[in-house]
């Protein structure tokens, strides 16, 4: 009975052993989902290819989107209701079950056993079934170490734990570069030995140490928010194809009514929580200033991360990498290797700002950084579009140091902030509000983006066709086409004029010479740099402003505060959110 004893000891929160088995298995564990998240954006030309699919053909644009969005929309919706689970269960409970659901879903993603649509549908449906055990690893993974951790050594562990999360979407980009030139099925194998690795350390390693939640699950607040937000984030997904004769859909019917309903369902959802006895989450937390302030920081610093992360894709596959040599079969690969500054920005600045925030508090930390983000989405507007890497790979390292220095510290905070009974809760909110910033992120940049080139992209396509033999119907016609199909090829890495051209026969009717021209690398990235420029003028003024505003949140949130239960508590709302925080 004394060696049981010691042993679960071990598993104490106020062992010092315990909380280091806690740190490294959540870490394991977002590194998983935020990698998986990510790998597939880059991978895309060999997934398609791998089950023989042209996702460029109208038909298929669907599975496209389906295949780029729907992991992310999964885990944006489900976070929160799993962080409530995991407050009224345990936390650890749910986040085991969640390694469980992974690994199984990354197993059948690789014996995918269909070619085509159908094997287009298994890998999507297999995606948001790994996306569900995703969510219940990002939602409780948070919650787990600030249990484990004391209030003066969270900073450093969570910080350690949230630049995993986002250095993992960045990660991805690197690993399924390289994973796509094997095989396209190792882009699901990875996950399968540190899936099972997770399931069984975390089965024998995590306890329950933190505060349970007494109360029944919401089902009707969990329907209404899954439903709201599924149907917004949907609707500003497929916002960016073409609708008739305009280049985005944003006036197709089904999109405002998505988007229109969306918002209603989820202001009916605020004011179905607030009279809930029991309620999915407790809308009375955004009375705490960190709480409220933190989270709407995090959902701008998310909304720029995410479109940085796609216009930067776009800029090295779709023009500098072919300018400078390269195929556009490798330039996933490649655009991955070249913003290893941003990812090595996060990696350092992230637990070291983590750390001090445990010292001097989150908001000059949080304040700053977000600061010199929106200064290199400027620095970024200054640079050519054929630019020198050097300077490229310094403004890319400084805006992951000023993501880091964001967004360790304003987690921390945040868990700081709420009830011991509510943290699961909160980690669930804070993680939607950063997923949703990435699905919004698409919607919005692409979109910025699609606007900016529709005004000089269709001269500049017009001009360079002609100018090398195609004939002048056929280059109107081109023209005519929307700027997202360039996009959406530039994104993939395939030749775009290959993939607008080849289906339509024209380049066999041209000279070697002028066929040659068109298809190489130059003629494309030459053609789309000054429209792209454009572009990107808006797009990342955008992001520089949304990044302002949300250094302002940052500086809103207060000083260091850390919340004190005085009582035992059962439910939040016997909580008096005036005395909740104390100064520390």
């Amino acid at each position: 009975m004394a060696e049981k004893a010691v042993r679960t000891g071990m598993f104490n929160k106020d062992h010092p052993r315990y909380k280091w088995i806690a740190l490294s298995n959540t870490t394991l564990g977002i590194l998983m989902a935020t990698i998986n998240g990510s790998i597939v954006l880059i991978s895309l030309p060999a997934i398609f290819k791998g089950i023989q699919l042209n996702p460029l053909e109208p038909g298929n644009v669907s599975y496209l989107l389906w295949m780029l969005m729907g992991y992310i929309l999964v885990t944006a919706v489900l976070v929160v209701s799993f962080g409530r689970l995991g407050d009224i269960y345990g936390r650890v409970r749910i986040y085991n079950l969640g390694f469980v659901i992974f690994t199984i879903a990354a197993i059948a993603l690789v014996f995918d056993p269909f070619t085509s649509g159908a094997g287009a549908l298994w890998l999507i449906g297999w995606r948001v079934v790994q996306a569900v055990g995703g969510s219940m690893l990002f939602a409780n993974s948070t919650a787990i170490l600030t249990d484990a951790f004391p209030a003066n050594k969270r900073g450093m562990a969570i910080g350690i734990n949230q630049i995993a999360a986002i250095a993992g979407t960045f990660l991805g980009l690197i690993v399924g570069g390289l994973l796509a030139t094997l095989d396209w099925r190792a882009i699901f194998l990875v996950s399968v030995p540190f899936g099972i690795l997770g399931t069984i350390w975390s089965f024998k390693s995590l306890h329950e140490v933190g505060v349970k939640s007494d109360g029944k699950v919401d089902w009707p607040g969990n329907i209404v928010f899954a439903v709201g937000l599924t149907s917004l984030l949907a609707g500003i997904t497929y916002g960016i194809q073409p609708y008739g004769t305009s280049s985005t859909g944003w006036l197709n019917p089904w999109v405002l009514t998505g988007i229109i309903g969306g918002v209603v369902l989820l202001v009916g959802f605020v004011f179905l929580q607030l009279r809930t006895k029991d309620p999915m989450f407790n809308m009375r937390l955004f009375r705490i200033q960190a709480f409220a302030w933190g989270n709407l920081a995090g959902l701008l610093a998310s909304v720029g991360r995410g479109g940085l992360q796609f216009m930067l894709i776009i800029w090295l596959q779709g023009i500098w990498l072919p300018l400078h040599g390269f195929s556009y079969e490798s330039t996933p690969l490649w655009a991955g290797i070249y913003l290893l500054p941003l990812t090595v920005g996060f990696l350092i600045s992230g637990p070291i700002s983590g750390a001090l925030t445990d010292r001097y508090g989150a908001r000059l930390f949080a304040t700053g950084g977000l600061v010199l983000v929106a200064v290199t989405f400027v620095a970024l507007l200054l640079i050519p579009v054929n630019f020198a890497y050097p300077v490229f790979a310094i403004i890319t390292f400084l805006n992951g140091v000023g993501s880091g220095m964001f967004a360790a510290p304003n987690r921390t905070a945040i868990m700081n902030s709420v009830p011991a009974n509510q943290r699961g809760a909160a980690s669930g909110m804070t993680g939607t509000f950063q997923n949703a910033g990435n699905s919004l992120s698409i919607g919005i940049f692409f979109s910025l983006m699609i606007a900016g080139l529709a005004d000089t992209l269709p001269n500049a396509m017009r001009t360079g066709l002609t100018t090398h033999g195609v004939g002048a119907a056929v280059a109107n016609q081109v023209a005519a086409t929307p700027p997202v199909g360039s996009l959406f090829a530039a994104f993939l890495g395939y030749n775009p004029i290959q993939s607008i051209l080849g289906p339509t026969g024209v380049l066999n009717g041209l000279s070697g010479t002028n066929a040659a021209a068109l298809t190489g690398k130059t003629f494309f990235p030459q053609l789309i740099s000054q429209p792209f420029h454009a572009g990107l003028v808006i797009v990342f003024i955008a992001a520089a402003v949304m990044s302002l505003i949300g250094a302002v949140a940052s500086l809103s949130a207060g000083g260091k505060y850390v919340h004190v239960d005085t009582v035992p508590v059962r439910t939040v709302s016997q909580e008096q959110p005036a005395g909740a925080l104390s100064d520390v």
